[in-house]
């Protein structure tokens, strides 16, 4: 049979974004099974920026066994060392901060650390001996030889020894959790039907190192799948299944992509963000004046079907550097010169109309579903938003295993705040966006809600509602937009 014709640049953004609000056929059990192993499905960047992998393995009497692999590299090849994680967990009540997780209490047994090289040992020991506190002073003598696959204890429950908090080590992770399943086609040639994919969501790790030792999680990290239902094909799954203490994995190696921004980028899924955000992101890249325009859409749902406000922003960016604190990453700064406001909510509506006036577009004349300009009143107090303002940025670009290229945007600050000055700058990344046209078939036609809602009996756009008293909530902390 002949294959069908590629589908046009255009209609696969507006294919994925339609995808992506139809909820993508995901189903989320409340509460969730965690039973099984769960792996990284490639190498994870924290803030600071660390590299690792994890494989976690959860058993049905509540035990867990958590492996993290550091890596001195963001590719995961050369590792620094292993942390080995006992422990128990219980899962509680559905969490009423952010829709759709459920919230956790965890009790650490024991934490252990094996050293991959003397360089490791000696740098690890000199953090632990000079910033623990009593009873780890000494956790390492200097000059201690290396002794490869020795475990040292770092925590025991028994003893009551932790010298964890130098390595900024906490499971806070585990508080908030949330697994999604969905069906992924087979992509091999001759092949119908499709796979399960199931995906655990851990708590997000606090962008200020100071602050991630006693942050309690309102969003979520790059999500581990399960060992058995993961997507296909995944190189990385298989050697971090097998990894152990004694064996970290080592990542195949990944061609170097040169930064190619220009084209159109839309999200992968819907994604949250700590204090409650829910939204899906689309931006086009014009390399040739190098301009930019951003589409944000913001839910109050972890699904991304019920819409809350839409914010459309366009500025110019800088010709990118080389991180030097990132390594793989580039440096950019970005100007946002002006920006527009969409309320698909009658809460949001309430809440833009009660604004201060000449803080957010013309006073008192908002409506759900027709946007507004809000560049004439320097952006919009209610949302956090200043124009003209600059962002200073962290990107970088992959090829996924389907040979997808994969934009990488700097994680936002968990505080809400923005990353305006160059100390502010991100280690770390957000979720991914799929590059969905290319440079040369830029489609830059507004996408709006409207386009992809969904019509009621009447053929009238069908905005569902929420309870009020939750949504005004959710309103009250929507400080910023991302």
């Amino acid at each position: 049979a002949a294959a069908e014709p590629p589908l046009r640049w255009e209609s696969r953004c507006r294919q994925q974004l339609r995808h992506l609000q139809d909820g993508a056929r995901i189903a989320a059990r409340l509460p969730p099974r965690l039973e099984g192993r769960w792996v990284s499905t490639g190498c994870e960047v924290r803030p600071g920026p660390e590299f690792l992998t994890r494989s976690y393995l959860f058993y049905a009497n509540r035990l867990f066994k958590a492996y993290q692999f550091y890596y001195w590299d963001p590719s995961c090849r050369d590792p620094s060392y292993t942390l080995v994680i006992k422990g128990k967990l219980r899962l509680r009540q559905a969490s009423w901060i952010t829709r759709g997780a459920t919230e956790a209490d965890y009790h650490l047994h024991k934490v252990g650390i094996v050293f991959h090289s003397q360089q490791a040992m000696r740098e690890v020991a000199s953090w632990i001996n000079q910033t623990s506190g009593q009873g780890c002073g000494g956790f390492l003598p200097p000059g201690r030889a290396w002794a490869p696959g020795a475990l040292y204890e770092l925590l025991s429950a028994k003893t009551e020894r932790d010298c964890t908090a130098a390595l900024g080590f906490a499971m806070h992770e585990l508080s908030l959790v949330r697994v999604e399943k969905h069906y992924q086609p087979l992509l091999q040639p001759g092949q119908s039907g499709s796979q399960l994919v199931e995906e655990l969501y851990l708590g997000d790790i606090h962008t200020d190192w100071m602050e991630r030792l006693h942050y309690r999680p309102t969003g979520y990290q790059r999500p581990l799948q399960s060992a058995v239902h993961h997507v296909h094909p995944c190189p990385a799954c298989g050697i971090i299944y097998r990894a152990d203490e004694h064996h970290p994995p080592i990542l195949p190696a990944g061609a170097q992509l040169p930064m190619q921004l220009s084209g159109s980028w839309v999200s992968t899924h819907c994604e949250v963000r700590p204090a409650v955000l829910f939204l899906t992101r689309y931006f086009i890249f014009h390399g040739n004046n190098h301009t930019w325009e951003g589409y944000y859409y913001h839910y109050s749902d972890p699904l991304c079907k019920q819409p809350t406000f839409t914010i459309y922003a366009s500025g110019h960016y800088s010709q990118g550097i080389p991180s030097s604190k990132v390594r793989g990453g580039t440096e950019l700064a970005f100007k946002v010169t002006q920006a527009r406001v969409t309320p698909m909510d009658q809460v949001t509506v309430t809440m833009l109309n009660s604004s201060e006036p000449g803080s957010c577009g013309l006073a008192s004349s908002w409506s759900a579903g027709v946007e507004q300009d809000i560049t004439a009143t320097n952006g919009c107090l209610a949302l956090g938003i200043k124009l003209p303002h600059t962002e200073y940025e962290l990107f970088k670009t992959e090829q996924d295993t389907r040979d997808r290229s994969l934009l990488y945007i700097g994680e936002r600050p968990t505080d809400g705040s923005s990353p305006d000055s160059p100390d502010k700058r991100p280690t770390s990344y957000q979720a991914p966006l799929v590059q969905c046209a290319g440079a040369s078939e830029e489609f830059s036609n507004y996408v709006s809600l409207k386009y992809l809602g969904r019509k009621d009996a009447n053929g009238k756009e069908a905005l569902k509602p929420l309870p009020v008293a939750f949504l005004l909530f959710i309103a009250l902390l929507f400080l910023r937009w991302d």
